[in-house]
């Protein structure tokens, strides 16, 4: 393994990288490439790495072993997976698929581009509908995959799952999305989990331990005040009031005790908006902005504003993401003055952290033979051999590694230069207890924005009578058309 480089030294391109990866899987509309890395973060658990392994030499991966149906005549398949010119991490997937063609000289792979931007949902489902989708996707998001399903996007791989022989390495919860009434509907691609992220410097210059972030609100407020100093515009911790409000807005619904929709037994989708968690949650947030005045003035400000709050030491504490470390190192934080941790508990005595990700689907329409090629095509992505490529790549091009995996004998940890291990606990220690995004995300939320805004904008607002609203509109504009359509 060669030298790896130091943080100091980390291309600016990585963090680019990085900040595009958190935005694409957080925000109402993830998009953007990422080929081997992430989408906020990616890769844990403890692993011997094997450097001179091959990925062109080991394309079964436990799949043709004992998956009786394997493509026997030419096969031609349309994969969404190129990546993008400027992608950094190019040239190893160039190398890794073109290893997969020379050993599977019978399976003719067409890549392109996978759609950017905002509408890249929208393309792919209209694709879909129109016959021309792709007969594999490895931007199934975690949100939007049941999503997906219901409307039959999605291939049900049990049968290749069930005979899988490296089923047994994907962590628990990287399939928990994709799982959907015991059948399986996506392999994991990537995912990452969400945390507590602070500054330990600006925890020391405010005599708190550094080593010990709050454990629950009321620490949560009595540090932030601690750390608020507005003459240095220095504040407690970060709030996004953007049009990805609900995206943080969600967690402390969770750590209340609640979600935001619950998904019923039918299929239908019952709205929670008004339930006791949600508006105490957002009473809570309201009140870090209002009452106990430990965040940034302009509440509305961007994800990169915020993101430079935290670079630039303005910021004590923020949400962070697996993925999201070596954006840090790249702005200048010293990564043994980093902090991360499972979130704050609220009313609940819970603070699960979010994951996140995205899954390989394959097309339910295509034929047979292209199934069962896009089956072994997409095993062999995440066969470890394949991924340790990835990382070895990305260690010697200074490009750090998400610390979360979604396989246990895959461990990033081992390819990125002065990770302690105080950080990968951390990172670890989130992913022990998470939770998915609310269901019907992707559509509801506008709804939950528009009120997350007026109450931290209005200090007269009522946020009770602000969900009511929200809800209010989105079962009219949304939910009753959604349930009606399950029902049919």
């Amino acid at each position: 393994m060669k030298t790896k480089k130091r943080f100091g030294k980390w291309p600016r391109a990585s963090f680019v990288l990085a900040f595009m990866l958190i935005v694409s899987a957080c925000g109402s509309n993830n998009g953007g490439s990422n080929t081997g890395t992430n989408e906020t973060g990616n890769t844990a658990a403890p692993a011997a790495v094997n450097e001179t392994a091959d990925p062109a030499a080991n394309t079964n991966n436990g799949a043709d072993d004992e998956q009786t149906d394997t493509p026997a005549a030419n096969v031609e398949l349309k994969v969404w997976d190129q990546p993008k010119p400027d992608d950094p991490n190019k040239p190893v997937w160039e190398e890794i698929v073109a290893g997969f063609e020379a050993a599977n000289p019978n399976i003719k792979v067409t890549h392109e581009l996978m759609p950017q931007g905002t509408n890249d949902r929208e393309v792919f489902v209209t694709a879909m509908a129109g016959g021309n989708g792709p007969d594999a996707y490895q931007a199934a998001h975690f949100p939007i995959i049941g999503d997906w399903v219901g409307q039959g996007l999605a291939l049900d791989l049990t049968p290749y799952w069930d005979s899988y022989a490296d089923k047994d390495q994907f962590i628990p919860s990287s399939m928990q999305a994709g799982t959907i009434d015991g059948k399986v509907y996506g392999l994991p691609h990537d995912m990452y989990v969400t945390g507590l992220f602070w500054n330990k410097k600006m925890f020391k210059d405010a005599g708190l331990d550094p080593n010990k972030p709050p454990a629950n609100w009321d620490e949560l407020v009595s540090f932030g005040k601690k750390l608020t100093n507005p003459d240095k515009k220095q504040y407690g911790i970060t709030l996004l009031g953007m049009e990805w409000a609900d995206w943080w807005f969600e967690y402390y619904v969770w750590q209340a005790g609640g979600d935001l929709t619950h998904l019923q037994e039918d299929g239908t989708v019952k709205l929670a908006f008004t339930e006791e968690p949600s508006v105490t949650a957002l009473q809570f947030y309201k009140d870090l902005k209002w009452k106990n005045k430990i965040v940034q003035n302009n509440v509305l400000q961007s994800y990169q504003d915020n993101m430079n709050d935290v670079y630039q030491g303005r910021a004590a504490m923020s949400n962070g993401a697996s993925g999201g470390f070596g954006d840090y190192a790249g702005n200048g934080l010293d990564l043994n003055e980093i902090g991360f941790a499972p979130y704050p508990v609220g009313p609940s005595g819970k603070g699960p952290g979010q994951i996140g990700g995205a899954y390989w689907i394959i097309n339910p329409k295509t034929s047979k033979e292209k199934q069962d090629a896009a089956w072994k095509y997409i095993t062999y992505l995440n066969s470890k051999e394949v991924l340790e490529k990835y990382l070895q790549f990305q260690s010697d091009n200074g490009i750090f590694p998400n610390l979360l995996s979604v396989r246990s004998d895959v461990n990033p940890a081992q390819f990125a230069a002065n990770v302690s291990q105080e950080l990968v606990d951390g990172v670890n220690k989130a992913a022990s207890d998470t939770h998915l995004e609310y269901f019907l995300k992707e559509r509801l939320t506008p709804y939950v924005v528009k009120a997350v805004q007026k109450a931290l904008t209005d200090e007269k607002s009522d946020p009770k009578a602000l969900l009511q609203e929200a809800q209010d509109a989105a079962q009219k504009e949304v939910v009753d058309a959604y349930n009606a359509s399950v029902k049919k």
